[in-house]
Formats: C-alpha cells, structure tokens, sequence
C-alpha cells in the first residue's frame, strides 16, 4: 500500500523538483535532469518498498537488481519522451488576401480584409476568434465574409500568439488587456470610428472587455456560444490536460512538464519546448477531446500552444462593468456548442441592452446559413427572433453548466 502510493507520488515529485530548479533560473538542461532524478529516486523507493523483504542475503540482492530493471526501463522511456521535442508540423501557409498589421503596440498580427465593390455601412465587422488561440484565418475569413453582400468591410486575423501572428519570447505578454490593446489600434488602424464585434466562445471575453473599457467605440456585438465571466483561467482544462499516449491513455510527460514550467515561468517553458511544438499539441488536444455527441469539424491550423496553455485570466470586476454598457448585444446558442449554456444565460443578465438567439441544429456549429441570417439582421439594424427562456430548449446537446 505505502509502495504504491510513493510510486504514484515519484512523477509529483519529479515535476516539483523541476519547476523549483527552474524557479531559482537554472536552464532547460539542469532542471530536467534534476527533476529526472528526484523521480527516478522516489520511483525506486517505491518500488523496493512493492516488493517484499527476503530473509536471505542472496535475495535482498535479486531484489535490488530487480527493481534497478524495472526502473531503469521506466526512468529510460520518461526520459526519452520528455527530453524528445513532439513532432512538429511546418509553419501554416498564407490563406488567400492574407496581410500583416504592424500595430503601434508592437504586435504583428496576421489578417484578411474583405470588402465590398461600394462600401455603405461605415462601422466594419471585426471577428474575434476563441481558445483562446484557436482561429481559423482560411475558414472563418471565407464565412464571415459573406456579410459584405450587406455592405460591410470585414475583419478576421489571428490573435497575438495564435495562427499566422507573431509570438511573444515571454508568453506571460499575453493576456486579457493586451488582447484590447490591440483592437483597439485596429480600430485606429482602420480608421473607423466604431466597430461591429462578432466573437466565438473565449472570443466573447475580448469582446466585454472591449466594451468595457471603449464603449463608445462599438457600434453592436455579437456573441456566438461565450465562455462564461468567472474570474478565472480560461484555458485551465487545457492546461490541466495531456496528449495521450498510446492505448493506456497515460499523460504525457513532456508536456506535464511544460504545464508545469509555465506555472512558475512561462519563459524557460517557452525555452524547453518552443512554440510550434506547443501548436502541435493543442491541435492534437483538441482533435481528441472533441465533443463525442456532435458532429463538429476542426479549426484549422490556426493554434497558438503558449497562449492556450498558459490561460487568459478575465478580471473578477468585468461582469459589474458590463452593467453599464447600453450597447446592442445579441447572444447566439446552437444545438450543440462547447460552450455552457449557463454562460449565455450570464452575459444576457450582465449586459442590460442584450438578447439571446437560439439557431438549433447545424453542422459545423457556428457556421451555418441559420447562424449567418441572424447575424446579418441583427448586424443591420434588425431585431432576430428572441429566446426569451433561461433552460435550453428541447433538442440541444451541448453542456448546461460549466464542469468544475
């Protein structure tokens, strides 16, 4: 029993042992080898104490050797697959009327513009894509920009960190309040004097924290399945979680051991495994965890690791900011989104001047004709038919209430 429990406990201690050598500065190539070696010590003590005592000298030998086997094939593969980068994709290629925008905050962020042959509604719309750092530049750009057929310029790029932009050497420069930074040197950039928001799930939270901090700069909002406004990490199930490996599901080291780094310092975890390496997880991460019940495509490899791993934490102060926007919004559930519908239900009471949509069933959710409809009358002055329900409707599959 006691054996078991301190061989559960050697992968703990070898994570902690790593993150406290990183804590103090060492570099990638002493605190893996330190934490390699608390847990190959705590690994063996476990394990002699697994095996029980012989009474005759001969045997408490055999016994060493034994355990020293066992852990030297276990410590051998741990090693190798935590000191051995993950396969890494080549860089995304540039999507058609791909552009860069040098903004004044220093971000280089990659975007499409899409605009119609004779402009008529001065107020562009800018997507904001989730994750966060998760876009899709090709696929959303392709969707979205069906609304310049009601005379709007339209927007997609990819996030600082994410897809096709530039990332950051210390991935704590990302967060909630750079993200607004941004777009609102877009906003300067385009030379518009408001803008009309659609987001998608985490998107919704650069959204509100937009409106709250330049409310006279948006024109309406839209929030498609938003993750919810608790004051918290936003991307904690990630990185809380691993790829698996192999039929047995086990965690993988490797990037246990980035989660870990990044918890004390996202730079050196940035230094042990770089930021494609981390894009390719979270596209396999994401491809694995998908929804069983519904039928969703994947984005497109539009990932940014460093920035889903390491969260975007939302200000405990933004849902009792929002009460005083008087801003348009309108809130649209599908069928079958990832997001709570709880959520939803949270952004339409903090937000005095919102309503919620309800556009059922379609496949891949978010990017459907009924989704566009809505979205085209609502962003056009219109008034889409209201759900004016707090429980979801029959027929809908997604979440209820967030998982703790």
């Amino acid at each position: 029993m006691a054996g078991g429990l301190v061989v559960a406990l050697s992968p703990v201690a070898g994570l902690a042992a790593l993150a406290g050598v990183a804590l103090v500065g060492a570099g990638p190539e002493v605190f893996a080898v330190v934490g390699l070696a608390v847990f190959a010590s705590v690994l063996f003590l476990g394990l002699l104490l697994c095996v029980p005592r012989p009474q005759v000298a001969w045997g408490r030998w055999s016994r060493a050797a034994v355990v020293l086997g066992v852990e030297a094939a276990v410590v051998w593969q741990v090693s190798a697959v935590t000191l051995s980068p993950l396969p890494v994709p080549p860089a995304p290629a540039a999507v058609a009327g791909q552009r860069e925008w040098r903004l004044p905050t220093g971000s280089r962020l990659a975007y499409v513009r899409i605009a119609p042959e004779r402009v008529t509604r001065p107020e562009p719309v800018v997507f904001l894509h989730g994750g966060p750092g998760v876009g899709d530049l090709e696929g959303d750009s392709a969707f979205y920009g069906r609304l310049v057929s009601a005379g709007f310029r339209v927007f997609v790029y990819d996030q600082l960190g994410a897809g096709r932009s530039a990332r950051l050497a210390d991935p704590q420069g990302y967060g909630l309040a750079r993200d607004v930074a941004d777009l609102e040197a877009i906003r300067r950039t385009v030379r518009a004097e408001r803008l009309n928001l659609v987001a998608r799930d985490h998107g919704a939270q650069l959204a509100a924290a937009y409106l709250a901090a330049h409310p006279g700069r948006v024109a309406r909002a839209v929030l498609y399945s938003p993750t919810g406004l608790a004051p918290a990490r936003a991307s904690s199930r990630l990185a809380t979680s691993a790829v698996p490996l192999g039929p047995a599901a086990l965690p993988h080291p490797r990037t246990l051991a980035v989660s870990a780094l990044l918890r004390v310092d996202p730079a050196t975890a940035r230094a042990f495994a770089g930021d494609r390496e981390l894009d390719a997880h979270l596209a396999l991460l994401l491809r694995r965890q998908a929804a069983p019940a519904c039928s969703a495509s994947p984005p497109g490899p539009g990932y940014g690791g460093y920035v889903a791993l390491a969260g975007r934490a939302t200000p405990a102060s933004l849902r009792n900011d929002l009460v005083r926007i008087t801003v348009p919004v309108l809130i649209v559930k599908g069928a079958c989104d990832a997001e709570p519908w709880a959520d939803a239900i949270a952004y339409r009471r903090a937000l005095p001047n919102a309503g919620l949509a309800y556009v059922g069933d379609g496949a891949p959710p978010g990017r459907t004709d009924a989704y566009l409809a809505v979205l085209r009358t609502f962003l056009t002055g219109g008034e889409p038919n209201a759900y004016a329900a707090d429980d979801p409707p029959p027929g809908y599959r997604g979440p209820v209430t967030a998982t703790p």
